[in-house]
């Protein structure tokens, strides 16, 4: 494809017969800019779109289940593991101590319940993507008989340690990535939600 294609071919993916099936066109080239100090030439941008292929594997489960409204954890089950019992989010496919494979478990209710600010922090960068406002208010969320904490970030008001927070799900338009969940205070009312986001 030349420089000035448009992005018509641009790569996707499916599965067929147990494989993805790749179709288009996953590396774009566009046009450059010249970067000009003055009447002096100092370079030139090189712009490149990439399409990248993130595979969730057993994983694929707990962000389908954010999709839906549901907040999906794991627990290992396996009665010769000695941490037998111990729940694990952010989800794990396997247990960090034996091995085997965990249970999916729903947590939706348990995260509403007891879920709380363990400690925050507060920056004006994204990362890479660029997909959140900023400021980014990032929190670390405990859960009451889940060994793990979640990370993940309030769409409404100030972050405090200690401070009860519930899950909200981008249901409406998801993208099938960790964005599709948030948090905010309990007792937040629904019309201050995000966009897309419900409870």
């Amino acid at each position: 494809m030349g420089c000035c294609d448009n992005r018509r071919d641009r790569g996707t993916a499916e599965v067929v017969e147990d494989r993805y099936k790749f179709n288009g066109s996953f590396h774009q080239m566009e046009p450059n800019t010249p970067i000009w100090k003055g009447k002096d030439l100092c370079g030139v941008t090189n712009p490149r779109s990439m399409t990248y292929v993130h595979s969730y594997g057993g994983e694929s489960v707990f962000f389908k289940g954010l999709a839906e409204g549901k907040l999906l954890a794991s627990r290992c089950d396996n009665p010769r593991c000695e941490t037998k019992g111990s729940v694990y989010m952010p989800f794990r496919i396997h247990c960090p101590d034996c091995l085997g494979k965990n249970t999916v478990i729903d947590i939706t209710d348990l995260a509403r319940k007891t879920a709380k600010v363990h400690t925050f922090m507060i920056t004006e960068r994204t990362g890479a993507f660029n997909t959140l406002k900023t400021p980014i208010k990032f929190i670390n969320i405990e859960f009451d008989g889940v060994v793990t904490i979640l990370m993940g970030y309030l769409s409404v008001s100030e972050p405090k340690i200690g401070m009860r927070v519930v899950p909200i799900f981008k249901t409406k338009t998801p993208t099938y990535t960790i964005t599709d969940l948030s948090w905010v205070p309990e007792g937040t009312a629904k019309d201050k939600l995000p966009d897309g986001f419900t409870f």
